[in-house]
């Protein structure tokens, strides 16, 4: 009996915030590793981070590198569905957070995001969603780092600025395989509105699984 090959990883669509903790944190390379292929984002994003790195976080200098050699590569707005939908979003939200949503509502891309109201904005448009520590979760389960690193760089993010919804990963985290766990994933996917905590724990569970 043949093996079914396995269906290739969705798009990851980064804003800011998620690509800058990592860069804060010494380790665009783990997170390139996660994802070399399939990340993306868009100039509204490209831009955000040369005005931070202008304005004096030096801890961008390797992002900047990075995004001038052309990782993650850089989508636009094409289609006028895409910038309408733009347009109805950054009445609210920023740009670089409303043309990664615009994109992955319609390229069907996993938004990597840790801001609430942009989040709550993907549920609301059934955008499947990850964030910092749901990657680093993911990282853990893959076997690219064990969970003490793990919670050694979230705590890199969060003395470099993260305002991280847990302060620690656990195992429970990892596994998914607690009633509590269970609990808070159905009630994420029940919710237009999402508690961050629980938001946080489970975010990898969303699409990238």
């Amino acid at each position: 009996m043949k093996s079914r090959p396995m269906p290739p990883m969705p798009d990851v669509i980064f804003d800011t915030m998620v690509i800058s903790n990592f860069a804060k944190a010494g380790q665009l390379d783990l997170l390139r590793s996660l994802y070399s292929d399939n990340a993306c984002c868009t100039g509204f994003v490209v831009a955000e981070v040369l005005r931070g790195f202008r304005q004096g976080h030096t801890d961008l200098e390797a992002l900047v590198q990075l995004l001038l050699d052309g990782w993650p590569r850089q989508e636009e707005l094409i289609t006028p569905t895409e910038r309408r939908l733009y347009a109805s979003i950054s009445v609210s939200l920023g740009d670089g957070e409303s043309s990664c949503l615009a994109l992955a509502a319609q390229r069907g891309y996993v938004f990597a995001c840790d801001d609430r109201l942009a989040r709550s904005e993907a549920v609301r448009l059934e955008i499947p969603l990850t964030g910092t520590v749901g990657i680093l979760i993911k990282a853990v389960r893959i076997g690219a780092i064990d969970l003490k690193k793990a919670n050694t760089i979230l705590k890199r993010m969060t003395q470099a600025g993260f305002y991280a919804p847990v302060a620690r990963i656990t195992p429970d985290m990892v596994t998914g395989e607690t009633s509590s766990g269970k609990r808070l994933v159905e009630t994420l996917r029940g919710r237009a509105t999402i508690k961050m905590t629980a938001d946080a724990i489970i975010a990898f569970t969303r699409g990238e699984d």
